[in-house]
């Protein structure tokens, strides 16, 4: 099994959420572990737009396990 880490080291705002909608859309499993409000994630998939704020995307996949810690 490969894990696949993904960090970042701007503060949140390099845009990163693309690249993690990308690999979530290929993930068995996907797991958060923390994040707030402004964690802002905008989602086309399967031609529908979907905007959340404390859902991680890999939630929005289904035969996805999502998985989060503490914090949201």
């Amino acid at each position: 099994m490969t894990t696949l880490i993904v960090v970042g080291a701007q503060w949140g705002d390099e845009g990163k959420g693309k690249v993690v909608d990308y690999l979530a859309s290929q993930a068995q499993l996907v797991a958060r572990y923390a994040g707030g409000n402004n964690a802002g994630h905008t989602l086309v998939i399967g031609g529908r737009k979907l905007v959340t704020h404390l859902v991680p995307s890999g939630c929005a996949y289904r035969g996805r396990r999502a998985c989060s810690g503490q914090g949201w």
